[in-house]
């Protein structure tokens, strides 16, 4: 029963990442397509700009349900970290100061 239930929630976790992912695959998208458009002079800056904010709003929205996600076990949670640490190495990003917090809290809780 507890083995279904941290299933459960690893498979959370991992719908979450995968969400996340897409939203930054589509950022990628956007940016390529849109620099074209711009470059072409088919758009303008304030299109553009509105245009990469929605976008981004949406890796926002998906990194912060990884961040507030609760792990339910040490693997879980070290695949959350796991993320996190490969998120912060490929986007050469950090994490806003309460984002950090709060992963480094999910992960303490655990331990």
């Amino acid at each position: 029963m507890t083995e279904d239930i941290g299933m459960e929630a690893a498979a959370a976790l991992d719908a979450k990442m995968e969400r996340h992912l897409v939203a930054q695959r589509a950022i990628a998208d956007v940016v390529r397509e849109w620099d074209e458009r711009r470059a072409a002079g088919d758009v303008t800056e304030v299109v553009y700009a509105n245009t990469l904010f929605e976008v981004a709003k949406e890796e926002e929205a998906a990194r912060l349900r990884i961040v507030e996600h609760q792990p339910r076990d040490e693997r879980e949670s070290m695949l959350k970290l796991a993320y996190f640490a490969a998120y912060l190495f490929a986007t050469r990003r950090s994490l806003k100061t309460e984002e950090m917090e709060a992963v480094i809290r999910s992960a303490d809780s655990i331990a």
